[in-house]
């Protein structure tokens, strides 16, 4: 059994800097594996942005048909007046 004392372990130096670059290397392959996620995140919200925009516009070209045709329907029905 080790039985060491506080000056023992502050007195401690890393017998090289491998764990150093290990832990670099972590955290940079980390760091990698994030920007990749919050890119690819950032790419599905754009296109869902972009399929909901789409949407909005064919529903208002939607809404505008069938104003016309009402407007159609009740000219016909002799409920209004054309415009000219």
């Amino acid at each position: 059994m080790n039985d060491y004392t506080a000056k023992d372990l502050s007195d401690h130096e890393p017998e090289d800097n491998e764990n150093n670059d290990n832990d670099k290397r972590a955290f940079d392959e980390m760091n990698s594996q994030i920007q990749l996620v919050l890119q690819d995140m950032k790419d599905k919200f754009q296109t869902m942005s972009d399929q909901i925009l789409s949407r909005i516009d064919d529903m208002g070209a939607r809404i505008d048909d069938l104003e016309k045709n009402i407007s159609d329907l009740m000219i016909h029905a002799g409920l209004e007046t054309p415009d000219k």
